[in-house]
């Protein structure tokens, strides 16, 4: 689709969240799991406390942020409302995650299948409670299936034929993507060939696989909540190693994975050290010897993943040419306090004035418009209502100095295989961040 200056910005987050309040997701539960679900509805004060006690929590900040955004925080779950706040930050469509409290845990699924949706959750009882988070999230997307996509939960350490089942029913009840655990703990990794099937039925059905943060150790760290927030976006990272050189990626091609809210600040030195490690004597088959690998991790990265990037960072943006522009997916966390909302306008201004207008659109939407499907026409009448122009973000109608300033970063790009200088200028670079070669 051609578009000039003057057209607004087609704006896709990748990362929102929607979720009932816990205790109305009874009627998406099989009846027969009514009295475990009693049981952990009993225990959401003492894990509130807990949550209070580690730091994770605070009373104060709690208070005022549900005092502050009362109407808002009702777009978690209330359609109708979601859709004035999505019009007001100007956002066009969204990836749908659950949890839409992120403060006090109000609106998680059943048994914690949500955002700490983990390898140590029992089976049967975190399938149940996937399938009724899905089951709700199918009937709240079709509300506006064109401005929605419905990540569906997926314990995928459970009996691989029943997750297979649910990637089937999970397409066919609507929803366009699949959330997975980032830590299996005691479970089989993900270099197991048992998940096979389950990447097989992903790529079959055009359903992403995603890992989000929230899941991490916790009991490891005491009341230190510097360790747990030091460390949290290294554990939905972690799977991206282990499907890439266990040879995923290269025996299903069709498979498309991401990383959601644990930023891309880490990915320039990782895939540096990959594709060094790959590239060099023989390295492929020392470093992974079933795996058979045919490229170098750079070019599956390009070819399969993509990282949901939300509230991204000057510093990431600098370093947009080593991860791939069409690699980086804009989420604004909608209803999350972390993110954008309700101020996405202004922070999109602050943090892309001076990113080049086609690279800004790619990053902002039409990016995600490819990985998870949304239609772009039928978004477009969305988009030219309610979506910021270019001069709104502060981005001039003369690119030629913006494309100027970015020239010698964009021709260097991954400076390991160009064998260009790393470079250093650019309006948002700052002080380097990568390694040389």
């Amino acid at each position: 689709m051609a578009m000039s200056y003057e057209d607004p910005y087609l704006i896709i987050s990748s990362d929102c969240h929607a979720g009932l309040p816990t205790e109305e997701y009874r009627p998406y539960l099989e009846s027969r799991f009514h009295g475990a679900f009693d049981d952990f509805l009993a225990g959401r004060e003492a894990r509130r406390e807990a949550m209070t006690r580690l730091g994770v929590r605070n009373e104060d900040f709690a208070h005022q942020w549900f005092s502050d955004h009362e109407e808002g925080l009702r777009g978690g779950w209330d359609h109708a409302q979601r859709i004035k706040e999505l019009d007001g930050d100007g956002v066009a469509a969204e990836v749908v995650f659950p949890d839409a409290d992120a403060v006090d845990s109000q609106t998680a699924a059943p048994f914690g299948v949500g955002l700490g949706l983990s390898g140590d959750q029992d089976p049967e009882l975190g399938m149940a409670g996937a399938k009724a988070h899905n089951r709700w999230l199918a009937e709240f997307v079709a509300h506006d299936p064109a401005r929605h996509c419905g990540v569906a939960l997926l314990p995928v350490t459970a009996d691989v034929r029943e997750v297979v089942a649910e990637i089937h029913r999970a397409r066919e009840s609507g929803l366009g993507a699949l959330m997975i655990p980032s830590m299996w703990v005691d479970k089989a990794p993900y270099h197991d060939r048992r998940y096979d099937p389950v990447w097989a039925a992903a790529a079959e059905t055009g359903m992403p696989v995603v890992t989000h943060s929230g899941a991490a150790p916790r009991e490891e760290y005491g009341d230190h909540l510097g360790i747990y927030v030091s460390e949290v976006t290294w554990w939905p990272a972690r799977p991206l190693w282990f499907l890439l050189w266990s040879g995923v990626f290269e025996r299903h091609p069709g498979l498309r994975f991401g990383v959601a809210e644990s930023g891309c600040w880490w990915l320039p030195n990782l895939l540096w050290f990959m594709d060094r490690l790959y590239l060099g004597a023989h390295g492929g088959k020392k470093l992974s010897p079933f795996a058979e690998l045919r490229r170098p991790p750079s070019e599956y990265l390009d070819r399969q993943v993509f990282v949901c990037a939300t509230n991204t960072k000057r510093r990431e943006l600098a370093q947009r040419y080593e991860i791939g522009v069409d690699n980086i997916l804009w989420g604004s966390d909608f209803p999350h306090p972390e993110g954008t909302w309700p101020n996405t306008r202004a922070w999109l201004r602050s943090t892309f004035h001076d990113i080049p207008v086609g690279e800004t659109r790619r990053m902002l939407g039409l990016a995600a418009a490819e990985v998870f499907g949304f239609d772009v026409h039928r978004l477009d009448p969305i988009a030219r209502r309610i979506g910021p122009t270019p001069a709104d973000l502060g981005q001039p109608a003369d690119q030629t100095a913006v494309e100027a300033s970015w020239a010698r970063s964009r021709e260097t790009g991954r400076h390991w295989l160009t064998g260009g200088d790393f470079p250093v200028t650019g309006p948002a670079a700052g002080p380097a961040a990568g390694v040389t070669p």
